[in-house]
């Protein structure tokens, strides 16, 4: 259980996710879906219950550099006149420390991250000066320069223009690729459709449905195969990219 406010946001929640997992979690907004994600970060520690990570107990896991996490829309720049490079190559620091040089791998993967996210002609830019939609894929280059085993998206895509979106896809698909294991929030899946292996949906503070990805909104199921939950929100608007 996960308290917010003073009132459970998530109630009898038990997710497991496997090297090389790809798993949206879905809902309509207020679900709890991030609110999970947060908990598996520590940020929102449960009132009852136990996160692990890689096996070890939340409240004893160190190895960090093994996340990669891409908050919800935050502003890249943190309120501080960095460019475009320096906040990708802060992404480097939990595997080379704080103290440690610039090694040639710290270069060459904030350069590969650049690459991936198509920002590399902006990387002498401040981030201030970049739209909300860059400003995102900044963030998103920040988790990969640091070369994670587990990738954390809250929404990743949001208010990131089309071509963007399928440039993401291109890279998440890379880094799966790699073994990379990753566990994303969603409101609409768009490209990254896809890649998602399996789909957790959240309702009310509960997991409804674990396992494949819903039917998009008006298709018409085979009657033969019902649904986990009878009320469970799958047909939520927008979330497949409809109107």
């Amino acid at each position: 259980m996960v308290v917010y406010g003073g009132r459970p946001v998530l109630r009898s929640v038990t997710l497991h996710v496997a090297a090389g997992d790809v798993v949206a979690i879905l809902g309509a907004n207020g679900s709890g879906k991030s609110t999970l994600i947060r908990a598996v970060l520590g940020l929102l520690p449960p009132r009852q219950g136990e996160v692990r990570l890689f096996g070890t107990p939340l409240r004893r896991f160190r190895d960090w550099r093994r996340v990669g996490y891409v908050p919800q829309r935050l502003d890249a720049s943190g309120g501080v006149p960095a460019t475009v490079h320096e906040v990708v190559a802060s992404g480097r620091l939990a595997r080379r420390g704080f103290l440690r040089p610039n090694r040639q791998a710290d270069r060459d993967a904030v350069a590969a991250a650049l690459a991936d996210v198509g920002l590399t002609d902006r990387a002498g830019d401040a981030v201030g000066t970049l739209s909300g939609g860059q400003q995102q894929r900044v963030l998103i280059a920040r988790a990969l320069a640091g070369a994670p085993d587990l990738l954390i998206l809250d929404e990743p895509t949001a208010g990131v223009d089309a071509a963007s979106q399928e440039s993401f896809a291109v890279t998440l698909r890379r880094f799966v690729g790699r073994g990379g294991t990753v566990l994303l929030v969603a409101h609409e899946l768009g490209p990254l459709a896809p890649l998602i292996g399996r789909a957790v949906v959240v309702h009310h503070g509960e997991i409804v449905h674990d396992g494949a990805v819903p039917e998009p909104a008006g298709h018409h199921a085979d009657p033969d195969h019902e649904h986990v939950h009878p009320h469970a929100p799958y047909d939520l608007p927008g979330l497949w990219g409809t109107p």
